[in-house]
């Protein structure tokens, strides 16, 4: 029998409240944003390895399919540990739905995470590009991937990820009536949300989709 996935404990971030305050103080469009969303806010799930695994599960597929697999993906270990995780069969894991490069990225985050390439314990104390850099120096991370997991796993307050195609569609639809914006554009937007851009993107892409994301 296909071991369940086991419940996950949501994190909620403590700045969030007073996030919200400040940017609806600094900026016309969060002000409007920010009450059509009630209670809802940013939430971290999970441990760093399966935010990290499910992010690169989810590259280049649609939200639908990449739930299909991850839930294929999981049954296939009682737990989603780095060691659990090197001792799978390609077949089984390529059987799931991950296409062969994928697995590949899943194995050699493992490694890192199992060698101890990646610092975990000192994440607290280390700055966003610090960490960035630990981060794409795994194969299938990019800046993106990284940025995401700062936002949704490390719970960083000021994260601006520029290379993401719904912040700038959101900055887009919310500060120049649907235009095309480059990013220097939207860094001038974002100019005064610090130092909670992660918050403002957060709102930015409830405007675009209200159902929330999660990693």
């Amino acid at each position: 029998m296909a071991a369940k996935p086991l419940p996950v404990k949501r994190v909620t971030p403590d700045y969030w409240e007073e996030a919200c305050k400040h940017l609806a103080k600094k900026d016309r469009v969060m002000r409007r944003l920010i009450p059509q969303f009630g209670d809802a806010c940013l939430e971290s799930r999970g441990d760093a390895f399966v935010t990290l695994a499910r992010s690169i599960v989810g590259q280049q597929i649609s939200v639908k399919a990449a739930q299909s697999v991850w839930d294929k993906f999981t049954a296939l270990s009682k737990t989603l540990t780095p060691a659990a995780l090197l001792k799978l069969k390609v077949d089984d894991m390529r059987g799931a739905g991950l296409s062969a490069r994928k697995v590949e990225y899943l194995v050699d985050l493992a490694l890192h995470f199992s060698s101890g390439t990646v610092h975990t314990r000192k994440w607290a104390e280390m700055d966003n590009e610090a960490i960035i850099d630990e981060l794409v120096a795994i194969r299938g991370i990019g800046r993106w991937t990284a940025e995401m997991f700062l936002i949704f796993y490390l719970l960083r307050p000021n994260v601006l990820p520029l290379d993401d195609i719904g912040l700038i569609n959101g900055i887009s639809k919310n500060y120049f009536s649907g235009e095309a914006v480059s990013r220097i554009d939207a860094r001038e937007v974002a100019a005064a949300w610090a130092p909670y851009c992660s918050v403002a993107t957060w709102y930015i892409w409830r405007s675009l989709d209200p159902q929330p994301v999660a990693y």
